[in-house]
């Protein structure tokens, strides 16, 4: 995708804004049991129903006073107890891998939930009681559009993720970072800010984003994760929601260069690069995504046949994005789709034929 095309054609047409309302995918069986043979599904004290029952809740404001979109949940004492317990053992599970050994010094400080979006989320904070530091994790109704976001977030990005279902629930880590939006306002004009490196990361995580087919990519869906560096700063956005994978059918959807709320980046992009360094980013990005596809190959597979037989999508967006990809790869290969599966698979074919031709032939070399 070239960043010098018109950024804000997407907003000049409703048709072209993400859907307001996506719905929940159920997990189909197989994919189930891939969960389950990949670690991912285990027995869980507390689940999403469980959380739902609150008996009030409080707005929660920021520094402020502005609304957060977020409430802080009060449960019934005779509730209470069981509940705390079974989201001190969870945390356990995601950091430990269930060794409570270490869940005494714990406790649940808040139970947040937010009424806002599609997850409808309880963000979960535990403290640590010797000295106060605390954590975050979510606990989620387990759609399955999210669980195959996360997947090929785990396997084709830089970054990895834990997260666990069970049955209806879902639950996530917290993925630390500065949001987007917030970046934008705050640290974008910064002096410390290095332009140059942040552009390049912004393209880079432009290209993750078209590659495998995640959308609306808005500036307050990913957070930006600052690293000090030798003697500067190197950054890394990441996603932090996952429910619009591979859903709509505008093209222009997977680019995160598109929405007006990226705006700012796309411009940081077009005054700190020039046309062969931006081809140079997402050409290295595309080699990275073919190495780790080739590594995970077996899993890459078998998630995306089971993809393939999932509805996850509606006929008529599969239809529209079938011929908007053929037309921006000048191809006719994805007429032969029939699922969304099917054109995740074949994105990542028609995007990353050269890049896994040159990545075979390192590898051949290396084996001779």
């Amino acid at each position: 995708m070239n960043f010098t095309e018109k950024n804000n054609e997407i907003e000049l047409n409703e048709g072209d804004k993400p859907s307001r309302k996506k719905p929940m995918y159920p997990v189909i069986e197989k994919l189930r049991l891939y969960l389950k043979n990949h670690g991912r599904e285990v027995k869980l004290p507390v689940t999403y129903s469980d959380l739902l029952n609150y008996t009030w809740s409080t707005p929660i404001k920021d520094k402020n006073g502005n609304d957060t979109y977020w409430e802080k949940t009060s449960y019934d004492s005779r509730d209470w107890d069981f509940i705390r317990e079974g989201l001190v053992k969870i945390y356990a599970v995601l950091k430990t891998e269930g060794d409570f050994s270490f869940i005494n010094h714990l406790d649940v400080a808040r139970v947040d939930y937010c009424a806002f979006g599609n997850s409808h989320p309880f963000r979960i904070r535990i403290v640590n009681k010797f000295n106060d530091n605390y954590d975050h994790y979510y606990i989620k109704i387990a759609d399955a559009s999210r669980i195959y976001g996360l997947e090929l977030e785990h396997i084709l990005s830089p970054n990895r993720i834990t997260f666990y279902t069970c049955n209806n629930t879902l639950v996530e880590e917290h993925i630390p970072g500065i949001p987007g939006d917030l970046f934008i306002k705050n640290m974008l004009n910064a002096p410390e800010t290095n332009s140059i490196r942040l552009a390049k990361e912004f393209v880079k995580f432009n290209e993750r984003c078209f590659v495998r087919l995640l959308g609306d990519m808005r500036s307050y869906n990913f957070v930006i994760d600052i690293t000090p560096d030798i003697e500067d700063y190197q950054y890394r956005i990441r996603c932090i929601d996952f429910d619009q994978q591979s859903y709509e059918g505008r093209k222009n959807l997977y680019f995160p260069q598109f929405f007006k709320e990226n705006f700012p980046f796309v411009n940081l992009c077009l005054t700190q690069l020039n046309s062969e360094s931006i081809s140079q980013y997402q050409f290295e990005e595309r080699t990275m995504i073919t190495f780790r596809l080739v590594s995970s190959r077996y899993r890459i597979k078998e998630l995306l046949d089971i993809m393939k037989e999932d509805d996850i999508s509606t006929p008529q967006k599969i239809e529209q994005l079938k011929e908007e990809l053929n037309i921006y790869h000048q191809t006719s290969q994805f007429n032969k789709c029939h699922s969304i599966g099917d054109i995740v698979k074949t994105n990542l074919k028609v995007t990353l034929r050269k890049n896994l031709l040159l990545v075979q032939k390192t590898l051949g070399k290396n084996n001779d």
